[in-house]
């Protein structure tokens, strides 16, 4: 696998989208550019499974049960992380992102060629969830209960995503395998 570049995205709960104050978004980018096709593969191989292939949806949506990973497979959108106030981030075929449990993320902007593949770990089921405020306090404790991954989706059991999220250490560069 290739050197990859990580950005690290932190996001305090807005009052809509509670996103996870423990956890970072991770954002690999370029890590799959030379293998889209093989992108499912990769994150089943990982045990990053119950994968499907799509778009992101354009409106604010997070999953309160369940780690979620998203890997470019063509085009280019623009995403936005975090409920409203959030980072807006530009991701294009070969990048890959993992949003912890209650993250916020939304379309703004895709080629009309824009697809990724989404998993879970363990291949474990998500909901969606959109910010309604029937959805608390219910939605607080389910993030605080979602069991950690136990592969990084694209490395697997010695990747950046268990070493950051095990650590809450800084990590900048990921490594080859």
């Amino acid at each position: 696998m290739k050197v990859c570049d990580i950005t690290t995205y932190y996001f305090n709960d807005d009052g809509t989208i509670p996103n996870n104050d423990e956890l970072p978004v991770l954002v690999y980018h370029q890590v799959l550019a030379h293998c889209p096709k093989e992108i499912e593969y990769i994150f089943n191989t990982h045990n990053w499974r119950n994968s499907w292939i799509n778009g992101v949806f354009d409106y604010h949506h997070y999953h309160s049960n369940v780690h979620e990973v998203l890997g470019v497979i063509s085009g280019t959108s623009t995403i936005q992380l975090g409920g409203e106030r959030g980072e807006r981030i530009e991701v294009s075929r070969g990048d890959v992102f993992v949003l912890p449990a209650g993250t916020g993320h939304k379309r703004l902007h895709a080629t009309s060629d824009f697809r990724v593949v989404g998993a879970y770990p363990n291949g474990m089921n998500y909901n969606i969830k959109t910010g309604e405020p029937t959805e608390r306090p219910e939605v607080l404790q389910e993030i605080k209960q979602v069991m950690m991954p136990s592969t990084d989706p694209v490395y697997g059991s010695e990747g950046p995503l268990i070493n950051y999220w095990s650590r809450n250490g800084t990590i900048t560069r990921c490594f080859t395998k």
